[in-house]
């Protein structure tokens, strides 16, 4: 398609000859010691303006802590004008929170926060989804729950580009897996792309 040509040239401009290797891949897992994954996705989203649809997360990443989650996603919605109430409520209930909860995002626990920032990412079913650390801070349920959105995403067929440190969602989600060593990127194989 041509955001998938649009993210292979983004990515070829960072990595490479990496454009060859995303042909038909739908879910990609970025892999290296603390940081080094953000910094790959960091160097994607500066290109945001040209990747039209697009859902990302990053690790830490808040919402405004003096609104609840819906009153966040209903604000963020309002930029694109994709999605309204009830398809915002549908995303919120999937990740496994009640868009009708009062509490305020400041007052969420951490597996809360990250569950609602997923909710964020995909509620626009977007073309493109980059993802920091998915699972991270999420009890074995929500692990499980993400997983599953993940691989529904997949199905659906957004490009998934995931950088993490959790072996286990590697093994279970990923089609091709590249390793980030010493600044440069490298498939499963071994070879230096």
């Amino acid at each position: 398609t041509k955001i998938s040509r649009m993210l292979i040239y983004i990515l070829c401009d960072y990595t490479k000859e990496l454009a060859r290797e995303f042909k038909d891949i739908k879910y990609i897992r970025l892999l290296g010691f603390s940081n080094k994954g953000k910094d790959y996705l960091n160097k994607i989203k500066k290109d945001i303006d040209i990747l039209p649809n697009l859902g990302i997360i990053l690790e830490n990443a808040g919402l405004y802590p003096e609104f609840t989650g819906m009153e966040n996603l209903e604000m963020l919605a309002k930029v694109n004008k994709k999605v309204q109430r009830e398809e915002i409520e549908n995303t919120i209930r999937r990740v496994g929170l009640n868009p009708a909860d009062k509490r305020l995002y400041r007052k969420y626990s951490l597996g809360m926060k990250q569950r609602i920032v997923i909710a964020q990412a995909i509620m626009e079913q977007p073309d493109i989804l980059m993802l920091d650390e998915p699972t991270n801070a999420l009890d074995e349920n929500g692990i499980d729950k993400i997983r599953h959105i993940i691989l529904e995403e997949k199905e659906r067929g957004a490009l998934i580009l995931i950088a993490s440190h959790n072996k286990e969602d590697i093994t279970l989600l990923a089609d091709q897996v590249f390793y980030i060593n010493n600044g440069s990127l490298i498939n499963q194989g071994g070879t230096l792309i």
